[in-house]
């Protein structure tokens, strides 16, 4: 490895853990419905989450905004995205990154689409939820994956 190969995978302890790790079926999750047609699957970390949101054909998450630095990855499907005025039509594959307090939405047509965001810090409007879930979560022993929430 080189220098910064080695830096990057070290495993010098300069730290101690704040959480076991865990594996989590997002498709296990009972989802959160802001919106007919839009799903929303969190799943809490130490200081980011994870969500993985599902858009029926035609469904609409309005514009708005919000504190938490938001990064968008598209994995099946398409939508209409906008940030601050500019739209796009992302498909599997395409990342956004929206700052904190930068308007945005986005609208799905004929085709539905399938997005993890990622939030840091946590999304406020779903720590409820994805807390529900972390709690009936346990560390996965030895490789195995640990439950989620029925």
């Amino acid at each position: 490895m080189s220098g910064s190969d080695a830096t990057h995978f070290s495993l010098d302890e300069a730290g101690v853990p704040q959480a076991g790790g865990v594996f989590v079926d997002p498709d296990a999750i009972t989802p959160v419905e802001f919106v007919p047609g839009l799903r929303f699957r969190p799943t809490l970390g130490v200081n980011s989450l994870a969500n993985v949101v599902t858009f029926e054909p035609h469904t609409e998450a309005p514009m708005h905004v919000h504190v938490e630095e938001q990064v968008v990855v598209v994995v099946e499907g398409q939508f209409d995205f906008t940030i601050d005025g500019v739209t796009r039509t992302m498909k599997q594959g395409d990342v956004a990154v929206i700052p904190p307090w930068v308007p945005h939405g986005a609208i799905t047509g004929d085709v539905g689409c399938t997005e993890i965001d990622i939030f840091s810090p946590p999304r406020a409007t779903l720590l409820e939820h994805a807390g529900r879930i972390q709690q009936a979560v346990a560390p996965a022993p030895s490789g195995e994956q640990a439950p989620a929430e029925d």
